[in-house]
């Protein structure tokens, strides 16, 4: 067996993107190991969380198992790509979506950043999945906008002083606006899809600050703006 190039988990490893990031990094020789609600068969390591477990829960389980598989190796990267979107006002849906948003993206986040922090390696990557549109007020869809801005909190907070993350890590937040995966072209036939961004840009964007090609600065939020089929990371 050939040896491995290096270690990644991916939080949201059967979604679309996920599993895009899954396939790219199997590709180039990596171990990968997969966190999600369902198995991703390329995944050399899968943690399937239960829907009904707490956020506590959720972390001993995702750190037990990977504790159990690294035993002293630690990891290159930790992406997190887990999360959805819903719409809703203060009037309409307010408190189911902001709590199914706050479950995929927050909960993610926070177990992705713990299993960072006992787990990367010395300069290792941690990257999170804000969004652009939570730079601004969303009152069409208030529990998604909280829920993004709260991880754009989380991963400026991660790249300060004492924040308990490895020695000389990484961690940064992509905010991206849509992405072309099949469920969106699905409910948006008629949107320009040049205006989405690639999943193989995201998954190669990944890999590249995984080894540490043009890596941002912790505690970066970069905005995904993608014109003519063409994406530009802009700083927030």
């Amino acid at each position: 067996m050939a040896q491995i190039a290096g270690r990644v988990v991916v939080y949201g490893g059967k979604g679309a993107l996920g599993s895009k990031c899954v396939s790219f990094f199997k590709n180039k020789n990596w171990w990968v190991g997969s966190i999600d609600l369902a198995e991703n068969t390329d995944a050399d390591l899968n943690i399937v969380l239960g829907r009904e477990e707490n956020t506590a829960d959720q972390e001993s389980s995702v750190l037990s198992s990977i504790s159990s598989v690294l035993g002293n190796d630690k990891l290159d990267a930790v992406i997190c790509v887990a999360g959805g979107w819903a719409g809703g006002n203060a009037k309409k849906d307010l408190i189911k979506n902001s709590d199914m948003m706050w479950k995929q993206s927050v909960w993610s986040s926070l177990i992705s950043a713990s299993l960072a922090a006992n787990h990367l390696k010395d300069g290792g990557l941690l990257t999170l999945t804000g969004a652009k549109a939570a730079l601004e007020a969303t009152p069409g869809m208030i529990g998604y906008g909280m829920a993004k801005a709260a991880i754009h909190s989380l991963t400026k907070s991660l790249a300060g002083k004492d924040s308990g993350m490895p020695v000389d890590s990484v961690a940064v937040a992509i905010l991206p606006i849509t992405l072309d995966t099949p469920m969106n072209r699905k409910w948006m036939p008629k949107a320009d899809f040049t205006t989405w961004t690639s999943l193989d840009y995201i998954s190669e964007l990944f890999y590249n600050w995984t080894i540490g090609k043009n890596r941002p600065q912790s505690g970066s939020l970069l905005q995904l703006v993608t014109k003519n089929s063409e994406t530009n990371l802009i700083p927030a």
